[in-house]
């Protein structure tokens, strides 16, 4: 496996630390990217606004810590850029601010890594373009499982936001033919998560339909955007980054049937098999998962 010089945006967030420590383990050399810095051995951290279109080109040409200066050969250049730095969810702070923040910032960032010719770009997107997630009252999908080239339609300013970028990323790649991955990424559960949360969800399965039940564990994530770092030529891709299984202990037919039942299915499922479909993660990339939620709960 190559070993690279990753830049990461947002790797201070619930789901970045984690990614960030899977591919220090893998061997890679990361320069964190965020407004607050992460506290973890091994990472260098670099304090910058990502709607700051000179910040962005500034700290992709920079040094990953003063060890880098001994070399005498001037700034190594970045193999990839791994874009997670976003307002990460609706209602935190003005609707009006979350799109820009979310589409400006991104904008910036895909355009000094195209610019300075760093070769692989990876954003995150995620599953709330769907439109089901931040819905105004309960909203059915238009089909299911969801998979990649579902016509998505979010009502939010943050799912809105994740379908813009997408765009973004998709000109810059025409324009650019590097490879651009946007990665819809799931409800993301840490590992003290299982334990404190599912539990509830098994007793309350609704609270779970506006994910269409999904989630990925931030380390299986950390799998997932090393996979894609590994995985050359694509172009532009957009993958679903969940874990293979609902995060609920009714089965597949039955959670569709139950909460979904004006629904067409397209395709058969497995028995537990995600509504949030990670089949092209699993063909396309070879993501294995492992960290089913049923290695640290017990359903009921």
């Amino acid at each position: 496996m190559t070993k690279m010089r990753i830049l990461f945006t947002g790797g201070s967030g619930k789901a970045g630390k984690h990614v960030i420590a899977y591919l220090l383990e893998q061997g890679h050399k990361v320069l964190n990217v965020d407004i607050t810095p992460l506290n973890l051995a091994g990472v260098e951290n670099l304090i910058a606004d990502i709607t700051d279109a000179g910040q962005m080109f500034n700290a992709m040409s920079s040094y990953i810590g003063l060890g880098e200066l001994e070399g005498g050969n001037g700034v190594p250049k970045f193999d990839a850029v791994v874009h997670f730095a976003a307002v990460p969810r609706i209602l935190i702070k003005p609707d009006n601010e979350t799109f820009r923040v979310n589409t400006i910032g991104t904008y910036n960032v895909i355009e000094a890594a195209v610019k300075l010719g760093i070769k692989k770009i990876i954003i995150a997107s995620s599953e709330t373009t769907y439109g089901i997630c931040f819905s105004d009252g309960q909203t059915d999908p238009k089909s299911l499982p969801l998979e990649e080239d579902y016509d998505v339609d979010p009502m939010d300013s943050y799912g809105l936001s994740k379908v813009v970028n997408e765009k973004t990323a998709q000109s810059f790649q025409r324009r650019s033919g590097l490879d651009i991955y946007a990665l819809r990424i799931g409800n993301v559960i840490e590992p003290h998560e299982y334990a404190e949360l599912f539990p509830h969800y098994f007793k309350n399965p609704e609270v779970r339909r506006r994910n269409a039940f999904c989630y990925i564990d931030a380390r299986d994530l950390g799998q997932i955007v090393n996979l894609c770092l590994q995985k050359e030529g694509l172009g532009f891709q957009i993958f679903n980054a969940g874990n293979d299984h609902n995060g609920a202990i009714i089965p597949s037919k039955e959670l569709v049937e139950k909460f979904f039942p004006n629904v067409p299915v397209t395709r058969e499922l497995g028995e537990h098999e995600a509504l949030f479909s990670n089949r092209k993660i699993r063909e396309v990339l070879g993501f294995k998962e492992q960290h089913n939620w049923r290695k640290y709960v017990k359903g009921e």
